[in-house]
Parts: structure tokens; sequence; C-alpha cells
């Protein structure tokens, strides 16, 4: 009978015990970020990009879907921060739908080389077709995350697809001069609706870096009374279109600082960021962005990041909410993996119990910045993707970092 009880007991708890990616939706309580069983979740992950020219996720010319995501599966990463750009939405809903693999190589790589890359693409991703469309594979990368346990978090990186960001390039600030205010709303709401068929997708960043325009491209001031007003209207939009997921909220100065948020300090004209106003406070996050590569001292580069905005962690905050450092970064073929800058996030991060996405994964871009089939040093892949770029940087590096935050 003892035997009997204590079996029906473990039978009972199995369920608990071995509960079934990807335990949705998500949501936060304080500082932390929660699945549906009330297990505490930290983002440990890496950020595919897919908002450049062509506008699809970098390297399937060189690697398949599924080998990509292995590679991040075995460093025990649960996430990637997948970045996609407004100009993909504008053109299913206001220029004749999806746009096809053949088209977005040709446009973005010219008639010669776009026809030779989408056939490499083909052959090391026979499931595509030239008639596959560009959001058809972010489905599929969806997919295979699923079908790995890997969570994905959408950023809308750029308005127009590009690589990104300088204060010139026209995607800056609202209103800029590639950056439409309506469009860039009605495109998360697209995509956050779209999103819903994908069972791992737990979050999405309203948008990548705001900074101060170098042009006169936007005609609305660049001040936190402005990022109040566009950022919270789109935050809206999402939670309407996909009340289920996360929405990551970034900051001004290439998402460095957020240092208004967290004690609810005046953004100008009396407007404050009140989290427990919102009707959706269990679904808000906050994320930075970290480059203090050249740093020669810890203390600078902590005290940086709390007083800009990681102080939201702290029980004292006003505005108690998760944190995330989406990006950071440091080149793959030098000794950057024992810099101060490197070594400082990989200790300190962990030690926060804080969520973070290394910047980048890609070994190579289709096309940045005019240089077609670009070699990507900060990429942990080799250009053709096969394997780590160095593997005693990988080993570390952000491997030693897993190890770290799943401890």
């Amino acid at each position: 009978m003892v035997f009997k009880t204590l079996f029906m007991a473990a039978m009972a708890a199995f369920p608990v015990l071995t509960s079934a990616f990807p335990n949705t939706p998500f949501n936060t309580s304080g500082r932390w970020v929660l699945d549906s069983r009330g297990a505490n979740f930290t983002y440990i992950g890496v950020n595919w990009p897919g908002a450049g020219e062509v506008m699809i996720p970098e390297g399937l010319q060189y690697q398949s879907v599924s080998s990509i995501v292995s590679k991040i599966k075995s460093l025990n990463m649960n996430s990637i921060r997948l970045t996609f750009a407004i100009e993909m939405l504008d053109d299913i809903i206001d220029r004749g739908g999806d746009v096809t693999l053949q088209n977005a190589f040709n446009k973005a790589l010219g008639n010669t080389n776009g026809p030779k890359v989408l056939q490499q693409v083909i052959s090391k991703n026979p499931s595509f077709t030239a008639s596959t469309t560009r959001l058809q594979v972010f489905d599929a990368i969806a997919a295979e995350c699923a079908k790995q346990s890997i969570y994905v978090h959408l950023d809308n990186h750029m308005s127009k697809g590009a690589w990104c960001c300088n204060t010139g390039d026209g995607n800056s600030w609202f209103g800029d001069t590639y950056f439409n205010t309506n469009n860039w709303k009605r495109g998360l709401q697209y995509i956050a609706d779209h999103g819903k068929a994908w069972p791992n997708l737990i979050s999405i960043g309203l948008r990548n870096e705001f900074r101060k325009p170098s042009n006169a491209g936007s005609s609305l001031p660049y001040n936190w009374a402005t990022w109040y007003t566009q950022v919270i209207s789109a935050a809206d939009t999402v939670n309407k279109a996909n009340p289920d997921i996360l929405i990551f909220l970034s900051g001004l100065d290439f998402d460095t600082t957020l240092s208004p948020i967290p004690g609810a300090s005046d953004l100008g004209n009396g407007q404050r960021f009140q989290k427990s106003s919102f009707s959706y406070a269990n679904k808000l996050v906050l994320e930075l962005h970290n480059y203090q590569n050249s740093a020669t001292n810890c203390d600078s580069i902590k005290n940086g990041l709390w007083n800009n905005g990681f102080k939201a962690l702290d029980k004292s905050a006003v505005n108690q909410m998760p944190v995330v450092l989406t990006e950071f970064g440091y080149s793959q073929t030098d000794n950057s993996v024992n810099s101060v800058y490197a070594k400082c996030l990989a200790q300190y991060m962990p030690s926060l119990d804080a969520g973070w996405m290394y910047w980048v994964l890609a070994g190579s871009y289709y096309i940045r910045s005019g240089t077609q089939d670009f070699d990507e040093a900060w990429g942990l892949l080799k250009k053709d993707w096969s394997g780590w770029r160095s593997q005693s940087s990988v080993d570390n590096g952000v491997a030693a970092m897993v190890r770290a935050s799943l401890a």
C-alpha cells in the first residue's frame, strides 16, 4: 500500500516535472520573466539578422536552417533574437503581397549574383523554392527552433531593409526618411498577429536603437516625451494584436540608456512612465545594448549599465521590471574574448540573473553596406557558417557565459 501511494504521488507529479516545451504564454512578475508554470526564464541567446537588403535571415546559402539552429542548440542557448525590417511587411500590405526569394535576391544582389545565391539557398534548404516567400522563411526558422526547443524573440531592426545603424541612415527616429511611424505600427501589428502561429514566439522588440538623426528627415523632437508617446502607442497596438507575447522597450542613444524609466522620472511635460498604469504591465520588459569594447575598467561598465536601466531589476525601483542585454559583442578573430569588456559582461550578466543575447551569430551577410558575401569578424560562425570561427573564443566566451547563466 505504501509503494502504491508513493507511485501514485510520483505519477501525479510527473506531468509537472516533464511539462512540455514551450510552456507559453510568458508573463513578468517584478524583475522576473516567468513561463506558464511560474518558473523563472532567463533569455540566453544570440542575434540572427534578417533585416538586411534581402530581408530574409542570413546564412542560408551556406547551411540549412536545421543545421544553423542545431549549432545554437549545441551551446545550450534557449532563444534567438530574429531581426526583421518593416519594408518586408510594407511589401506585403502595399505592394502586392509577400516577395518571393527569387525577386528578393535579384533585387538585393542583382540579376547575376541573385540567381546564383538563390540556387545555393535552395540546394542547402530543399524545402524552399524560387517562389517561397520571405515570411515563409521566417516561418520555417520559427518551426525549426520550436522543434529544437528554442524560443523566438522578434526584433524590428530597421524600417528600410539595410545594415544598421548610423544617425544618417534614415531609420533613426520617428518621421525620419524611411521611418514612417504609421507603417511601423501597422507592421508590428501584422507580424505580432502572424506570430500567433508560432508556438515558441514569446516576445517582440518594438524598435532597435533609437538615435538622434543627423539630417532633417524627422519632424518630431528627439526626446523622451516623443519616445513615450510613440512607443506606448506601438505597445498598445502590439498587445491588442497578440496579448500573449512580451513587449521589449528599447531606449535612446542607440539603446544605451533607459535612465528615466526605473525611477519614473519626468520625461517632459510632467509625463512619467508608470508601469502600474498599463493593463498589460505583466508583459513589459526593458532592453539595453552595450558596446564599450575599449573599456579598461569593469566597474565603469557595470555602473553605466546599472544607472542606464538595469536598476529596474532592483526591488527599490518604482518600475521594477525585467531587463535584457539584447546586444553586446566583440571580434572573434583576435583576443577580444579576454578583454576587460568581454570578461566583465560574462561575469556581470549572470551575477544579475539577467538575460542576454550575443551579437552576432552570422558568419557572413548576403550583402552589407554594398559589399556582397560580407565576412563578419564578430560572428560566432565561420564565413560559411560551418562551425565556430574560433573554438577557443566560443569556449571561453559565450559558452562559459551560458554555463554561468544556467547555474
